[in-house]
């Protein structure tokens, strides 16, 4: 299917942005794999992987075939797309520099609802054992899929 990419090197790193933005000539640039690009949108339909060496670490980047707005809800292969990125130690947002702000914004937002928090402390979740046993789950917000009954499983 061409989104399951052993992972090689130190850190793993995705590009992640709209179509045809530069993904595919950046990977090519750093690392010298190549990875068609062209001018129309989509040419990039399966993850393509490529490998920098970076002050003696060996970094794994990924060119990911562009997402679109509601790909978070499976448009485009946004969810193929998307569940890739969250393999990844780091995000790189691509963004064409002619095009406005607000598309940074929907990126993040799609990302942001496949469960992908873009720099943001982790959530202030912690377990403490009980003096007879068995745990105490305490969350400093409202949790909408972590419960006692899934932590207790």
């Amino acid at each position: 299917d061409g989104f399951e990419v052993k992972t090689q090197g130190d850190a793993r790193v995705g590009f992640i942005g709209f179509p045809s933005v530069g993904k595919s000539t950046l990977l090519t640039k750093l690392t010298g794999v190549f990875s068609e690009a062209a001018d129309y949108e989509f040419t990039t339909l399966t993850c393509v992987p490529g490998v920098m060496y970076y002050k003696g670490a060996k970094v794994q980047i990924l060119d990911l075939p562009g997402i679109i707005e509601g790909a978070k809800d499976g448009k485009g292969r946004g969810r193929q797309v998307i569940g890739c990125a969250r393999t990844c130690d780091l995000i790189l947002l691509v963004l064409d520099a002619a095009k406005p702000v607000t598309h940074k914004l929907l990126i993040e937002r799609e990302l942001e609802g496949f469960g992908i928090r873009l720099n943001k402390r982790p959530p202030d979740i912690y377990f403490k054992r009980k003096m007879k046993g068995g745990l105490n789950l305490q969350a400093l917000k409202t949790q909408t899929v972590l419960n006692k009954d899934l932590v207790s499983a």
